[in-house]
């Protein structure tokens, strides 16, 4: 019995040894330290990874003076040792879970130096994880806030339909295998992808420049798709009478086609016609351009708001102005006619009158040694009113200015200077039908005339 009890417990050592053996990999590898900007959470026994293949641990975790991390990691042969060159980065297996870091090492050539057993890679050899905390710690609070309102919106869009997503799952590989082929088309024309990313960069800068536009574009396609889901019915009985609306369509486009075929031999016929149309519609352009502010004022001119201020209220009030009109135009063409002699025989005296407002001021202006002195002289009309009608005077008129032993007959316009086209002194031929000619001698003027 003592022998058999024996030989349970060197067994029962044996397993435990063997189990031993297994779980630390039957040897303690090969000790390197490696520098980290953070842990990223990585805890003792996360692995270490070559190729997506196990061939380490995490074995320690130790921070210094100047807060990074060293991780001390053993590294199994034939792993080990490392070369000159060799990387690590943290990574994780998944977005969730708790200690689901790993490193990946990537080793460095094996012509290149080995590096000693506990040596220390540098920071500038490791990269560290970004986690998603770190991702939205760099968003600004409008942001966060439009994130989670977008997170939220997810949840209560789908909130009650999982039924529905289970049906359309069976349509999910369909659309990612019809997805891959379009990707892969893009990336077999490479100058037409990098053309449409060029565009979109383009495109997507000057929707950022017209945020304010877009915003408002999205709350109205949000306010039209709320009016839309509000009338299924109607959008229901639409699809019903589709069909129908299609065929018929189909008839119409079957007849348009015999139109088409018309129209090109229209087009055909017009085209030797229409070679001179664009110079036309060129030579047109700026006529438009500058007879728009002018039909914009017309259009003020022939209508706008508000009571008699256009073309329109006076067009209203015309009737009432022929009315007035048609009375006192005819007297008025009757007075005209009739004043048209009288008008005749003051204009033959235009002159004294023009001279008399021009050289009123300067009769008085002139000066010698004495001072001012005032230069006038008298004209006695030609004419008299016999009551009805003006009668020459002749050599009864009175004496005006003499000139030497006898009384001078003026002129018309004898009485001011002499005007350089000749129109004064005048001596009409004949004056006034009936008159005769003036016996008057232009040639005598005012003193002082040239």
């Amino acid at each position: 019995m003592r022998a058999g009890r024996l030989l349970a417990l060197a067994g029962l050592a044996a397993v435990v040894v063997l189990v031993i053996v297994v779980v630390t990999g039957g040897s303690s590898g090969t000790t390197y330290k490696l520098t980290f900007e953070t842990a990223g959470q990585l805890v003792n026994d996360n692995s270490v990874q070559v190729g997506g293949r196990r061939v380490g641990k995490v074995t320690d975790i130790r921070l210094t003076d100047n807060n990074q991390a060293v991780v001390t990691v053993e590294i199994n042969e034939p792993y080990a040792p490392l070369h000159e060159g060799s990387s690590a980065t943290i990574r994780a297996t998944s977005l969730s879970g708790v200690a689901n870091r790993y490193i990946a090492l990537n080793p460095g050539p094996e012509s290149a130096p080995e590096i000693p057993v506990g040596a220390t890679l540098p920071v500038e050899n490791t990269t560290t994880i970004v986690d998603l905390d770190q991702l939205f710690n760099t968003l600004d609070p409008k942001t966060t806030a439009g994130l989670t309102k977008l997170i939220r919106g997810f949840g209560t869009w789908y909130a009650g339909r999982g039924q529905d997503a289970n049906n359309a799952a069976p349509y999910l590989a369909p659309a990612l295998r019809a997805t891959t082929g379009l990707v892969e088309d893009l990336n077999a024309d490479q100058p037409a992808l990098q053309a449409m990313v060029r565009n979109t960069s383009s495109v997507m800068g000057t929707l950022a420049a017209k945020g304010p536009v877009l915003t408002d574009l999205v709350t109205n396609a949000n306010t039209t798709l709320g009016a839309i889901a509000s009338e299924n019915q109607s959008l229901a009985e639409a699809l019903d009478y589709l069909p129908q609306t299609l065929r018929r369509a189909n008839t119409t486009f079957v007849n348009l086609r015999y139109t088409l075929d018309d129209v090109d031999q229209l087009v055909d016929a017009t085209q030797a016609n229409t070679k001179d149309l664009a110079p036309f519609l060129a030579d047109l352009e700026p006529v438009l351009q500058e007879g728009t502010p002018v039909f914009a004022n017309l259009s003020k001119t022939v209508s706008q708001k508000g009571a008699n201020n256009d073309f329109t209220d006076a067009m209203k009030t015309a009737p009432k102005l022929q009315k007035a009109a048609s009375t006192s135009f005819p007297d008025s063409i009757r007075a005209i006619n009739t004043s048209l002699s009288n008008q005749t025989y003051f204009r033959t005296y235009g002159p004294e009158l023009v001279g008399l407002l021009r050289d009123f001021g300067q009769s008085a202006s002139n000066y010698d040694a004495n001072g001012h002195y005032l230069r006038s002289t008298s004209a006695f009309n030609a004419f008299q009113y016999n009551g009805s009608s003006l009668d020459y005077l002749g050599d009864n008129r009175n004496a005006g200015v003499s000139n030497g032993p006898g009384n001078t007959i003026r002129c018309p316009g004898a009485s001011t200077q002499a005007a350089p086209d000749g129109s004064a002194p005048w001596q009409p031929d004949p004056v006034f039908p009936g008159l005769g000619a003036l016996d008057c001698n232009p040639a005598v003027v005012a003193p002082g005339s040239w």
